[in-house]
């Protein structure tokens, strides 16, 4: 039995390996998605590093000198030009003769709040605002021979205790998210080619035709189609690799690296989840009744990995899901390059659990075969 499957392992990875769009298709995911990502994280660490002026409509300048000053040390500054931000900073006409006597004075920012585009900057005015409203009240306070720290009840401390490792663990659990992806996206034109496409070719039917269990049939194809998989797995953590060492993660403090390990751990968790997906995506075409509605179908389908996926890369319910299959697996990589210690349990459960859903897809993807209608697509 096992040589026989070899054989048709070998025969469905040949097959498949002819069609060099479809395995182009899967892995310029592969090699195109990291470097992408790698562009917007440059560009995001430019604009956090060293941020753009911020160009206001700034009225009554002129009675708050100290104020524009200060609002200028933060780079933000009174523009002209289109490049001047929706945002009105108007100075009341009484703000020099207030702040002399040592009363409020008024500033009022009119904006927009509602326009997602002005949101950032207006948090960053009033952020600025607040910072120099605070150190005006300390200055009036020594001036009074009143010691500024009576007004803080609590003394607030942090230590950091993360890492530069962990703390680009923390950015990059967005990079884990295209690297679980990958598994699924690699090789999904491959599973549909090799399910949907051949029955439309009719080739289902002639292979069926030989002495072969269906099971066999169904193990081949997935081993084939896992075997691109883990390709672009590899594809993508080689490429991450060295487009991730040419981001300037110093700029704010970060210690960004995909070690070797790492990428061998990917690799040992990441085979269980390719068998899986594998076989979903046979099993889910064979359920169609032509290529392009497998096509619908199984792109459907893969927003539930996606959705495990982005669930554990946000954060969001990490308690309740880190159990399950794909998202237990990407915790165990964010964990990983943050220097800290794996969820076994976790971990080896959901493998488990992985391996029994592509064992189920498999077994029922062999009954499927034994229908007419599947074969034939009626």
């Amino acid at each position: 039995m096992m040589k026989l499957l070899s054989v048709l392992f070998k025969k469905e990875v040949l097959d498949a390996s002819r069609d060099k769009r479809s395995v182009m298709a899967g892995l310029y995911y592969a090699i195109g998605t990291p470097i992408i990502m790698c562009l917007l994280f440059s560009v995001m660490l430019k604009q956090f590093a060293s941020p753009e002026d911020l160009k206001i409509t700034i009225k009554n300048a002129e009675q708050a000198p100290n104020l524009v000053q200060y609002l200028e040390s933060k780079e933000i500054v009174h523009g002209t030009g289109e490049d001047v931000k929706d945002i009105v900073l108007e100075i009341s006409d009484d703000f020099a003769e207030k702040m002399s006597e040592g009363r409020p004075a008024t500033v009022t920012v009119i904006a927009d709040k509602s326009n997602d585009k002005l949101r950032k900057s207006i948090s960053r005015l009033e952020r600025s605002l607040a910072r120099y409203n605070s150190e005006v009240a300390s200055l009036r306070l020594l001036a009074r021979g009143v010691d500024p720290t009576l007004m803080r009840a609590v003394d607030v401390q942090v230590h950091d205790q993360a890492t530069p490792d962990s703390k680009g663990g923390m950015f990059l659990g967005i990079a884990t998210l295209s690297i679980v992806l990958t598994l699924f996206y690699a090789a999904m034109n491959l599973a549909i080619d090799t399910s949907a496409g051949e029955r439309e070719r009719n080739s289902i039917a002639l292979l069926l035709s030989h002495p072969i269990s269906t099971l066999q049939i169904v193990l081949a194809k997935s081993g084939a189609i896992a075997t691109f998989s883990m390709l672009g797995l590899a594809l993508i953590l080689v490429v991450s690799k060295f487009a991730y060492g040419m981001v300037p993660w110093e700029q704010l403090g970060f210690s960004v690296n995909l070690s070797i390990e790492f990428m061998l751990f990917c690799f040992v968790i990441g085979l269980p989840i390719a068998l899986m997906s594998a076989s979903l995506q046979v099993f889910v075409s064979f359920m169609a009744k032509s290529f392009k509605e497998a096509q619908t179908y199984v792109t459907m389908v893969l927003f539930v990995p996606m959705g495990l996926s982005m669930v554990t890369t946000y954060d969001i319910a990490t308690d309740v899901v880190q159990w399950l299959p794909i998202a237990a697996q990407q915790y165990a990589m964010i964990e990983f390059i943050k220097g800290n210690d794996i969820p076994v349990a976790q971990l080896a459960l959901s493998t488990l659990v992985t391996l029994g859903l592509f064992g189920v897809f498999s077994y029922l993807s062999s009954r499927m075969l034994k229908s007419e209608k599947v074969v034939f697509g009626l």
